[in-house]
């Protein structure tokens, strides 16, 4: 399978979020995420970087 980690950029630090996030997805309160087995929530953040060949999604939080 090809789930994604997501990441929360904070500075010069990322810290996981979510393991094996099956949906991704921009709202208009910022990014919705859902883990395989996780109800969907959403970050108040914008996506900055999605690399498939590292299944890596980094966010961050509004200046």
């Amino acid at each position: 399978m090809c789930q994604s980690t997501i990441y929360l950029k904070k500075g010069d630090t990322e810290e996981e979020i979510l393991r094996d996030a099956i949906l991704v997805e921009r709202c208009s309160e910022g990014v919705k995420i859902q883990g395989l087995f996780d109800e969907p929530k959403i970050i108040p953040a914008r996506i900055t970087s999605v690399d498939l060949l590292k299944n890596r999604i980094i966010l961050e939080l509004p200046k």
